[in-house]
C-alpha cells in the first residue's frame, strides 16, 4: 500500500474498499451537503497568528476532560455500525483510543455492546445515547453503561427525526443481515427492516422519542450519575439552556452534516458557544477535523478538545486497528508541530490571538 501521510487519504482507500451503501451511509450529508462542504471550508478561512523566539524543544499536549487525564485533546466521536466498516468494528477503535491514551465515544447503535467494548481492556470511554420512546430501554441502556465502566453520557440532541440523507435513499440503506445493533439485540431492537429509502430513518422514526425536551436532560440526572454531555448544540441560547439544566459538558455538533442542511460549520458556531459558556463548563467541537491545524484552531477559539468521526472510519475500513492508531498518531503529530510553528509548549498557551477569523477582518476593515 503506498505510504498514507494525511488523515484524508485514507478516504479515497475506504472507497475503493467499501460497498457503496455502506461507504455512501458513513460519506454522506443531509440534502445538497452544503454543511458537509463547509464543515472543511470553514477551517481553511482560520488562519494563524504565529509567535516566533520561543523555546519549544518541549511541547505538553496533555489535558483533562471531565476528570480524566488524556494525552491530548482529540477524542474518538460516536459513529454508528462499524463492524459495516471491519469485521472487529468497534472493539478495534477501542483498543486504538486505549493505545493512544485518549477517549472513546461508542454510539448507541454500535454493532459491538457495551459489556463487548468493555471487556477489549482499559480505557476511558464515553457512550452516546439516543433516548428511545420506551424510558425502560434507556434506563436499562444507562445502566448497562455505567455497569461497563463507562465515564459519561453524551446525549444527541439534533435527532427528534433522522436528516434527509439521499444517498441512503437511493441506496435503500439496511444494517447489513450479518450485523445487529449490538446493544439492543436482547430486546429485538437489533435489526432494521428492509424498505422503499433508508431503513435507518424508518428504524429513528419507530423508536427514537421526538418529544425529548430540556426536561430530559434533568431525567437523566435522576437515573444516573453519571456526567452528561449535550451534543448538538450550536447556539448561544441552546447553551444556556444547557447550563441551566445541568449540563457537564457541551459538544457543539451538527451531527457531521448529517441532520438539518445549511447550518453553519461547527468550527463557525463554536466561539458563539464559548462566549455564552463563560468557562462554567467544557465545550468541545465536533465535525469537520482532518488537521493537527483543524484542532489548534478549535482550541484558540475556546474549545476544550475535538472529536473525530469520519477520519475513524475511514481507516478503520482500510487497516483496522492500525489504521485508527495511524489516524490518531498523524493528528498528534500535526498538532504538536502546529505548535511548534506557532510558540506554545502547552494547551494552556493556545490562544485566541493566536488565530484570525473571517469576524476579525471584517472588523478590522471597519476600523
Amino acid at each position: 500500500m503506498e505510504l498514507i501521510t494525511n488523515v484524508t487519504e485514507y478516504e479515497k482507500l475506504a472507497k475503493e474498499k467499501l460497498p457503496k451503501m455502506v461507504y455512501d451511509y458513513y460519506a454522506s450529508g443531509a440534502e445538497d451537503q452544503w454543511t458537509l462542504k463547509e464543515n472543511r471550508e470553514a477551517f481553511s478561512r482560520i488562519l494563524f497568528r504565529p509567535r516566533i523566539l520561543i523555546d519549544v524543544s518541549h511541547i505538553d499536549m496533555a489535558t483533562n476532560i471531565l476528570g480524566f487525564n488524556i494525552s491530548m485533546p482529540i477524542m474518538i466521536a460516536p459513529s454508528a455500525m462499524q463492524k459495516m466498516a471491519h469485521p472487529e468494528g468497534e472493539l478495534a477503535t477501542a483498543r486504538a483510543a486505549a493505545s493512544a491514551g485518549t477517549i472513546m465515544t461508542l454510539s448507541s447503535w454500535s454493532t459491538s455492546s457495551v459489556e463487548e467494548v468493555n471487556s477489549v481492556g482499559p480505557g476511558i470511554r464515553f457512550f452516546q445515547l439516543y433516548v428511545y420512546k420506551d424510558r425502560n430501554i434507556v434506563r436499562q441502556l444507562v445502566k448497562r453503561a455505567e455497569m461497563a465502566g463507562f465515564k459519561a453520557i453524551a446525549l444527541t440532541v439534533d435527532t427528534p427525526r433522522l436528516g434527509r440523507r439521499e444517498a441512503d435513499i437511493k441506496n435503500r440503506f439496511t444494517l447489513p443481515p450479518h450485523l445487529v445493533l449490538k446493544n439492543f439485540e436482547d430486546l429485538d431492537l437489533g435489526t432494521m427492516d428492509k424498505t422503499n429509502d433508508s431503513g435507518l430513518a424508518s428504524y429513528v422514526a419507530g423508536q427514537v422519542d421526538r418529544t425529548l425536551s430540556w426536561k430530559d436532560v434533568k431525567w437523566l440526572q435522576t437515573i444516573t450519575s453519571l456526567p452528561i454531555l449535550v451534543k448538538g448544540v450550536v447556539t448561544a441560547e441552546d447553551t444556556r439552556l444547557a447550563i441551566e439544566h445541568g449540563a457537564a459538558g457541551i459538544i457543539v455538533s451538527n451531527h457531521g452534516a448529517r441532520q438539518l442542511d445549511y447550518v453553519p460549520a461547527t468550527i463557525s458556531c463554536l466561539e458563539e458557544v464559548v462566549r455564552e459558556a463563560k468557562g462554567r463548563l467544557p465545550v468541545f467541537l465536533d465535525g469537520g477535523v482532518r488537521r493537527g491545524t483543524d484542532v489548534f484552531k478549535a482550541l484558540a477559539l475556546g474549545a476544550s478538545g475535538v472529536f473525530i468521526g469520519r477520519p475513524v472510519l475511514f481507516s478503520l475500513a482500510v487497516d483496522g486497528e492500525a489504521g485508527v492508531r495511524k489516524v490518531l498518531q498523524m493528528l498528534r503529530d500535526e498538532l504538536e508541530l502546529t505548535m511548534a510553528l506557532s510558540g506554545c509548549t502547552s494547551l494552556r498557551e493556545i490562544t485566541r490571538a493566536h488565530v484570525i477569523t473571517d469576524g476579525d477582518r471584517i472588523g478590522r476593515s471597519r476600523l
